[in-house]
């Protein structure tokens, strides 16, 4: 049985791209494992947090740089996880002293995040750490294939996002 591409307008058939379909689905694989993203316990830059864990504070680092105070509900919608996942995650992060949650006073429902002292330090450290690792990653990238890399990935991050755009409830 040969899958078909839903959409006509979207692309050829699965069945005309099987080839580049099979070498995209490799490289990623082969990316996604040895870049560590598989390991649940810790990132690949190697901070003992789960990447869910950094997706937030590196979030949160960035909309504390711009002064404002995302909600709960922007940051599950940031790192495409559902609401329970979000508000597991915000507490996890609020007992362990990273985070500030209070009431919008727009909007009672809404809980607003922040980083505390304590939270900021770590995000600047993972931050420094990923960027540190992406670097030496980019200097292990031949030079004539780094400026097509980056593109290349911006336009996959965005024909992702078309796939499923709703956040799961």
């Amino acid at each position: 049985m040969v899958a078909r591409a839903s959409n006509p307008d979207q692309g050829v058939s699965c069945a005309a791209a099987a080839p580049d379909v099979e070498r995209l689905r490799e490289a990623v694989l082969a990316f996604v494992r040895s870049f560590g993203l598989l390991a649940g316990d810790r990132t690949p830059c190697g901070k003992p947090i789960p990447i869910s864990y950094a997706h937030a504070l590196l979030f949160l680092l960035e909309a504390g740089r711009r002064d404002e105070l995302p909600t709960q509900q922007r940051l599950g919608g940031a790192l495409r996880i559902d609401k329970s996942n979000v508000a597991r995650l915000c507490a996890k992060m609020e007992r362990a002293g990273h985070i500030v949650r209070r009431r919008s006073p727009e909007d009672g429902r809404a809980r607003l995040l922040a980083l505390t002292a304590r939270g900021r330090r770590l995000a600047e450290q993972v931050d420094g750490a990923s960027r540190e690792r992406f670097s030496r990653l980019l200097g292990a990238t031949p030079a004539p294939l780094r400026a097509s890399l980056s593109a290349s990935l911006e336009a996959l991050a965005t024909a992702a996002s078309t796939l499923d755009p709703e956040v799961p409830e």
